[in-house]
């Protein structure tokens, strides 16, 4: 059973930078695809950025240019480096594995205002 646990959410000021990690347990790190989505208040969890096993990284339009997804299989964690952050930023992130069958973490929440 794959568990997540997210780490490094909090209060920021519009062109702030965050950075968000997952750090996962209970299976070969290194051959999941792990991938971050938020969910704004109201609206429908939605993917933000992904980087596969052994591939590409791949971004939302939206915040293209403005965040940076990594990984490191050593030390079985994931990482989003936010810069230039927006208030339409502000949501719950959620970190996902795709492993066989598709985890997530209980998410950490962003808020961006001034």
């Amino acid at each position: 059973q794959v568990q997540l646990v997210e780490s490094g959410g909090g209060l920021v000021q519009p062109g702030g930078s965050l950075r968000l990690s997952c750090a996962a347990s209970g299976g070969i790190f290194s051959n999941m695809n792990m991938g971050w989505y938020r969910q704004a208040p109201g609206k429908q969890r939605e993917w933000v950025a992904s980087i596969p096993a052994l591939a590409i990284t791949n971004y939302a339009d939206s915040v293209k240019g403005r965040f940076t997804i990594s990984r490191d299989d050593a030390a079985n964690t994931m990482s989003l480096q936010m810069n230039s952050l927006k208030p339409e930023d502000t949501a719950v992130y959620y970190c996902r594995a795709t492993y066989g069958s598709t985890y997530w973490g209980k998410g950490t929440l962003v808020t961006v205002s001034s």
